[in-house]
């Protein structure tokens, strides 16, 4: 899963001239999904997006309360986009999305994930599948892109080139130090 979360001071969701979803202060979140998400990636991110610390506390130290903390309102928006592949041409590619019809009940039970771990009330969210205009005034602007798996991706791959490192580091210093084998003739 990717989501990008702003703080704002105000967020709403409109589809065709009708406002489905607003928020006052709090957290708006578009939400992608990929084909081979995971329960693991949506405990994941729903974790992540009710823990960070993106509001200040009582005495204006930034960065220290969650939106959770704070008790503010998040809106989700689905956002399939978020997993567009640019590089090749100008047109994008969406194929690495989870279909429409898989993608909303994995949204929908994301949703449902977050008011279990939080308060359903507080979450609002657009239309799925529908043109929307979403409205907000960022607060600060703080704008933060999340990834379920890019830990794992950069940490799986990182180590893996340590480990090859090392060890072909190893095997030099070995034939640096072994004894040459001499091939004798059996008699």
């Amino acid at each position: 899963m990717r989501a990008v979360l702003q703080r704002v001071a105000q967020a709403s969701v409109t589809v065709g001239g009708h406002m489905v979803g607003s928020i006052g202060p709090g957290v708006c979140v578009l939400v992608g999904i990929t084909h081979d998400d995971t329960p693991d990636d949506m405990e994941y991110m729903a974790r992540k997006i009710l823990g960070l610390r993106v509001f200040d506390d009582e005495s204006g130290a930034p960065w220290k309360r969650s939106v959770q903390d704070c008790a503010l309102d998040i809106l989700c928006v689905s956002q399939f986009t978020l997993y567009a592949k640019t590089t090749k041409g100008s047109k994008p590619d969406f194929h690495q999305a989870m279909k429409s019809h898989q993608s909303r009940q994995f949204f929908d039970d994301f949703v449902d994930l977050l008011g279990r771990m939080y308060s359903p009330d507080r979450i609002q969210t657009g239309e799925f599948g529908a043109m929307m205009q979403v409205a907000l005034v960022n607060d600060g602007p703080v704008t933060l892109e999340l990834d379920s798996r890019r830990f794992a991706y950069t940490h799986d791959s990182a180590d893996k080139q340590a480990r090859l490192a090392k060890q072909a580091a190893k095997e030099q210093r070995r034939s640096q130090f072994a004894p040459a084998k001499v091939d004798t003739p059996l008699r």
